[in-house]
């Protein structure tokens, strides 16, 4: 009686595990389309055994106890998991990189109707027409005309490139925003993981999916590393940094620079802010390379892509190749800044010098004072306007001073220095910002410089300047071995744009290709098939029917024996 009365209770079991087990295949098909879950899989096992042991026995019997679920797998591939989040912190990089780019040609290609390079073919017709006649007034204005044209269209890409690299600053603080809000919920589910699965009975797995999620979406905003713990925390670093520990999220901080204005991302917790001392998220010392896994996250594409300044020309002169490359040329927007305007610088100065030329001279000034080999406005050789004001005036006119300083000399001689280039002030150097139009020659064309000592027309002076266009002046890079005109620095300087562009864009695809195959493998592991589950269904349903079928039996038997055997 014993044992027909245990077996109704093995019965149960099969009732209640395959009910169970029904219940999960429900779920998981409700689940079918949603983003992040994980499939739940049944495993049976059996219930321990009793042993009876009976005297003079050649061996125990042993009674069954019925069916249990051993567990309920929460399956994932850590390796897949891995592969498909650096994939796509990578991909991510290439993909802000590459956007970075486009938005850069957009500026060049299209401005007010024209291209740039219009305006550049412009100038150099209106120098080649000066030079057929340098005294035509028509000729004179048109050259002036088309200069000033030259010089507003300049700053206008100049200052655009300026705008663009702030107007980085909201898609960075947005990140930044998205990126504490992530560790935030990371650790609050973190937390919600380790009461539910503290007591060893239950696992959080819709909890864990989650979290799973949310660490996938990081992956793409930036580099991070993740250790599980024994008690289910999920501890993140960002860039070597930990970010979510056990008990808080060390938020990302942003510091605003007084002069640029822009943002960038530090550690609060590892700086001193009263000492003016912040440790950054990002170091670009190294450089940026596959090789180094330092091609990782938006955000610090978006970082690189705009730089840490507004750059100039003086990011391109005076430094060697590598100082360029770990320095401007690793940003897009610095890099295309630098390049354009060395461009306007070596056009400006060109021309200035030509219409105003300098020669060394030493002497002593009426103060005292030494000069020694500086620069002076070359009378000797030196045009004028029909006006007859000497120096000559220059074409293009920096903000910041004029072009020659009078000093007269101990002997009574006026001398014209040239105001050198000061490094350290930008409106005091001929560069797409600090340009403006010299309004000698807007109200009168005729003073620009062509009328020699001697009454006679500088023929001479207006080919030079014709053939600036000719001459082979620049070079890209200062590792570019050629030198080579304006037109075609200007067309190499695009092409290098437009070939960073085509890099950054067949690394994206490549990258995103590899997180479809990636992420078709991992959909293998954790994805629902809804045939599948329909399959489970239907054997869970018949082992239902079966447990059901098997107590029915037994309570006949049972039945049986107590209402015939027992009369």
């Amino acid at each position: 009686m014993a044992n027909g009365m245990g077996s109704l209770y093995i019965g149960a079991s099969g009732l209640q595990n395959s009910q169970n087990a029904l219940n999960t295949t429900a779920n998981n098909l409700a689940n079918v389309d949603t983003k992040g879950y994980v499939r739940q899989q049944v495993i049976f096992e059996e219930r321990h055994y009793t042993t009876i042991e009976k005297k003079n026995a050649y061996s125990y019997q042993q009674v069954g106890l019925g069916v249990t679920i051993g567990d309920v797998a929460h399956t994932r591939d850590v390796f897949l998991d891995r592969y498909y989040r650096d994939a796509a912190g990578r991909q991510a990089f290439y993909q802000a990189s590459y956007a970075s780019v486009m938005e850069v040609e957009d500026l060049f290609q299209e401005l007010e109707g024209e291209t740039y390079q219009e305006s550049l073919e412009e100038l150099w017709s209106a120098f080649e027409e000066m030079a057929k006649m340098p005294d035509d007034p028509i000729r004179q204005s048109l050259l002036v005309q088309k200069a000033g044209l030259y010089m507003e269209r300049a700053q206008k890409i100049y200052n655009n490139l300026k705008s663009y690299q702030k107007s980085m600053n909201v898609q960075i603080n947005d990140t930044v925003e998205q990126i504490n809000d992530l560790g935030k919920k990371i650790n609050e589910l973190n937390q919600k993981i380790m009461k539910i699965e503290a007591g060893g009975k239950e696992t959080a797995m819709t909890l864990r999916d989650q979290r799973d999620s949310a660490i996938d979406e990081l992956s793409a905003l930036v580099k991070i590393e993740t250790n599980e713990t024994p008690e289910g925390i999920m501890k993140v670093k960002i860039e070597g940094v930990t970010f979510v520990n056990e008990v808080r999220v060390n938020e990302i901080g942003l510091r605003k620079d007084e002069d640029t204005e822009f943002l960038t991302p530090y550690w609060p917790h590892l700086s001193d802010e009263d000492k003016d001392q912040y440790y950054e998220v990002f170091n670009f010392g190294n450089g940026v390379s596959t090789a180094n896994k330092t091609d990782v996250g938006k955000l610090k594409a978006m970082i690189l892509a705009r730089g840490d300044h507004f750059a100039n020309h003086n990011d391109l002169e005076g430094v060697n190749g590598q100082e360029y490359n770990i320095g401007a040329g690793q940003s897009v927007v610095m890099n295309i800044e630098a390049q354009f305007d060395k461009m306007v610088h070596a056009l400006v100065t060109a021309v200035n010098d030509m219409l105003c030329p300098n020669t060394e001279a030493t002497f002593t000034g009426a103060d005292g004072k030494v000069y020694s080999n500086v620069l002076v406005w070359d009378e000797k050789n030196a045009a004028v306007g029909s006006d007859g004001v000497k120096p000559g005036h220059e074409l293009f006119v920096r903000r910041g001073c004029e072009r020659y300083t009078a000093v007269e000399a101990d002997d009574g001689k006026i001398y014209y220095v040239y105001n050198e280039e000061d490094p350290n002030d930008t409106s005091k150097q001929y560069m797409s910002t600090s340009l403006i139009p010299n309004k000698v020659l807007q109200q009168e064309e005729a003073h620009l410089p062509h009328i020699l000592p001697n009454g006679q027309t500088d023929w001479g002076m207006s080919q030079k300047l014709a053939g600036i266009w000719k001459e082979e002046l620049l070079r890209l890079t200062p590792d570019d071995p050629d030198g080579c005109t304006f037109k075609e620095y200007y067309q190499r300087m695009m092409d290098g744009l437009a070939d960073r562009g085509a890099m950054f864009n067949t690394l994206s695809e490549s990258l995103n290709g590899s997180i479809d195959s990636i992420e078709n493998q991992r959909q293998q592991v954790i994805g629902v098939s809804s045939d599948e589950e329909l399959t489970n269904m239907i054997k869970y349903q018949n082992a239902y029917n079966a447990a059901s079928r098997y107590v029915n039996v037994i309570s006949e038997m049972l039945e049986h024996i107590i209402m015939q055997l027992g009369a």
